[in-house]
């Protein structure tokens, strides 16, 4: 949910199509019990590709808002090529926004840059893909009250299977990377294994499971929703 899935942009890549769908979940996490709506786009062109998404929360337990948005989060991305047997890529990417806490108190999701490479495997038939990334992470007055920038790192891996002839699709990310935190942990760890059931050619049913390290929080957490998709 947090992310457009590369690898599925990949296959719009190679039938030089854009792909966009809308998303809604709902959270059964602890502490969560809210709609979560994601809206992503992918758009490739003849000097490579550019994504975006954007993530809205409607609610929570804990953050005293119920009825409106309490987190908005967004990331774009663009990838680079100049022939079309590139096999790597350099990218680049900012993400950023803003989140509820509780008692009217709103906190902003500092402002991340990011720069790297990736790289993309396929099938002869294009129905299992994995993409690999590698960036240099910065992120804005994260240090000493908020006057010094962070520098680290994130590994990403997105995948996507199809199974049943297209009837059932196992996509996914998973992120590793390092940013220092309240709690002393550096190394962080996010991954969101999706699965849909395709009933039409547009219209999807399933959902995702969050699994995080050190995300929110010094613990491991599960995180899983129910989610509906329709894709444009």
């Amino acid at each position: 949910m947090k992310k457009l899935l590369l690898a599925i942009a990949f296959v719009a890549f190679v039938f030089s199509v854009s792909a966009q769908n809308v998303q809604l979940h709902y959270d059964f996490g602890e502490g969560r019990k809210m709609l979560t709506s994601t809206v992503e786009m992918f758009k490739p062109d003849k000097y490579g590709s550019t994504f975006f998404f954007v993530d809205m929360d409607y609610g929570a337990d804990g953050t005293g808002i119920d009825n409106g948005i309490s987190l908005a989060y967004w990331e774009i991305a663009r990838a680079f090529k100049w022939n079309e047997t590139q096999k790597f890529m350099p990218r680049v990417e900012y993400n950023g926004g803003t989140m509820s806490i509780g008692d009217g108190i709103w906190i902003p999701i500092e402002n991340c840059w990011l720069a790297g490479i990736e790289r993309t495997w396929a099938s002869a038939d294009f129905s299992k893909i994995l993409t690999l990334q590698a960036n240099y992470k910065n992120i804005k007055d994260k240090l000493e009250g908020g006057t010094k920038n962070q520098n680290g790192f994130q590994l990403t891996a997105v995948w996507v299977i199809q199974m049943l002839e297209g009837k059932l699709t196992f996509t996914g990310f998973a992120d590793f990377w390092k940013e220092e935190m309240f709690w002393g942990t550096d190394y962080r760890f996010l991954s969101e294994p999706q699965l849909w059931y395709n009933a039409s050619k547009n219209f999807a049913i399933g959902g995702e499971v969050e699994l995080s390290n050190n995300f929110v929080g010094d613990e491991f957490a599960v995180k899983p929703t129910l989610g509906l998709k329709w894709t444009f």
